[in-house]
Parts: structure tokens; C-alpha cells; sequence
């Protein structure tokens, strides 16, 4: 598995050899591996538009399930909003802000 991430948030990741649980919202273009969980809590109440609970809700219809497996295909122009995500063998657009809630490792 390989880890690409932010550079500029490591001081707040905790270290890939530790095999924790990353935001998949502070992964980069290229990184794959497999959700550990989705907790919406993560990302706070209403900052969608929606609650955490329906956040939670839509992401796991659309397929992002633990044990997954996540892929980052690609990265918006600005500012590397909005992601494509391949998960298992759908490709998704997600704001990196909604991926914020979906744990990988």
C-alpha cells in the first residue's frame, strides 16, 4: 500500500508504519488503500448542508463501506478540490471536506 498525503498537514497524521486511520480527505493523488471506517461526526454538523447522519447515510450508498478498496484517480485544479475516488469499481467525485469522514488506511 502506498500513503501519499498532504505535506503540508503531517503535523496532525499519524504515521503511515503505525497503520492508523487516516482522513481520506488529507490523501493525495495516487494513494490507495482500504476504509477503515466512516465517521461524518468527523467532519462536524451542517457543514454541507447536511447532518452528520445523513452524510454518513449517503456515503455508505455509494459504496464506501469498511474494507473497501479507495483510490485517489484524481485531484481538481484548484486547490485539489474536488477528488475522484474509485471505490472498488466505481469512480466518485467527493469534496475533500465530505472525505474528511471516511477513514482509510
Amino acid at each position: 500500500m502506498s500513503l501519499v498525503l498532504d505535506l503540508g498537514m503531517t503535523d496532525s497524521i499519524p504515521s503511515a508504519t503505525a497503520k492508523e486511520s487516516v482522513p481520506l480527505g488529507l490523501a493525495r493523488q495516487g494513494f490507495c488503500g482500504h476504509i477503515h471506517a466512516i465517521h461524518a461526526i468527523h467532519v462536524g454538523d451542517g457543514a454541507h448542508g447536511l447532518s452528520a447522519m445523513e452524510l454518513e447515510r449517503r456515503l455508505l450508498e455509494l459504496g464506501f463501506v469498511e474494507g473497501a478498496e479507495v483510490e485517489v484517480l484524481h485531484e481538481g485544479p484548484l486547490g485539489g478540490d474536488p477528488i475522484a475516488v474509485r471505490v472498488n469499481d466505481n469512480t466518485i467525485a467527493l469534496r475533500r471536506r465530505e472525505a474528511m469522514a471516511i477513514l482509510v488506511i
